[in-house]
């Protein structure tokens, strides 16, 4: 059989298939705002926490039902056929990455012309060749990888301290109770020891919460007392929650990794560049972020997971912003007081 016969024999199913894959992805595509507005949007890799399946409606389950009552693969002839058209149709995607890498490249005058975000050539995991490191980079670099290291340990002294700093920043004019209180609760730790509630977050996580008590103490206190907006009665705990930020930026921006090869990990290493403290400066961001996406999803306890995600989405969408070349720049940002 010739590659022209098989391809006039096979077309019509691989058509089918394509299409069928459009449609599904589609229905992938999704995004809710802070202002209630639903964007376009790939879901990317991340938390474990926060990559459950998303669930198809019920009249697409119905459908495939019927699709799969109607269609049985009961001979060989149908089994060879689906073997034929799987490999012509990963033939088909192949060449068209091919393709688009040759016409729309950085070089060529259609690439110049038409602006794609680099996930578009890559969608299936949203990874991207990363850039050359400036010498200034690869320490910054580096540097945070060291401190994303290092596990709370509440044995260190230097630990200790740092979570009594907290406090005093926190309530300035209140007594530093003992390493062991049911007062921490009141900060939103889980238990009397906050020790127990670092796991992945690490002692970075500690240092990120300092630095928001410092850099921006008006929205930091406005967020531990949660002043704005009309609140749950169920409220997320501040403390565990800046815990899970640090945790969800350093699996967004890729840092366990040799090299940052997502797009917001990429994006990131120019921040780094401008700010060595932009990591810090992005998860105070995202904490802001992530307040106002429980106001206006009028959010409780139970639905973190989803806020942190759409957190998440919305923070990589601001990454990928053309002319952002620090962190503050992201219009996020002006949240922040």
């Amino acid at each position: 059989m010739s590659l022209c016969s098989s391809c006039s024999q096979f077309g019509q199913p691989i058509v089918k298939i394509i299409l069928m894959s459009s449609r599904t992805l589609r229905r992938r595509l999704h995004h809710g705002d802070v202002d209630g507005k639903r964007q376009e949007h790939f879901e990317t890799s991340g938390l474990d926490s926060l990559s459950e399946p998303l669930l198809a409606d019920d009249d697409y389950v119905e459908n495939k039902k019927i699709c799969t009552l109607e269609d049985p693969w009961d001979d060989e002839r149908k089994k060879a056929q689906f073997h034929w058209t799987f490999i012509f149709s990963n033939l088909i995607v192949q060449w068209a990455q091919w393709l688009a890498n040759v016409v729309l490249g950085s070089g060529s005058l259609i690439g110049r012309l038409l602006s794609f975000p680099s996930s578009a050539l890559n969608m299936q995991n949203n990874k991207i060749l990363p850039p050359s490191l400036s010498p200034l980079q690869e320490e910054r670099l580096r540097s945070l990888r060291q401190r994303l290291e290092v596990p709370f340990d509440g044995s260190k002294a230097e630990h200790q301290d740092a979570l009594k700093q907290l406090w005093k920043l926190a309530y300035p004019d209140r007594e530093l109770p003992s390493l062991k209180s049911d007062l921490w609760k009141e900060m939103g730790w889980q238990g009397s020891d906050p020790s127990t509630d670092f796991r992945g977050g690490g002692f970075i996580s500690l240092e990120n919460l300092i630095f928001f008590a410092m850099k921006y103490p008006d929205s930091f206190q406005r967020l531990l007392h949660k002043q704005d907006g009309t609140r749950a009665d169920w409220e997320y705990p501040f403390a565990v929650a800046g815990i899970n930020i640090s945790f969800m930026l350093a699996q967004m921006l890729d840092l366990q990794a040799g090299l940052p090869s997502s797009t917001s990990g990429v994006c990131f290493l120019k921040l780094l560049e401008e700010d060595e403290m932009a990591f810090d400066i992005l998860f105070c961001v995202a904490f802001q972020m992530m307040d106002a996406q429980w106001l206006a999803k009028r959010a409780t306890y139970m639905e973190f997971n989803d806020v942190l995600k759409s957190t998440r989405t919305q923070l990589e969408r601001e990454l990928a912003l053309e002319d952002i070349s620090s962190v503050r720049d992201l219009p996020a940002y002006n949240m922040l007081r």
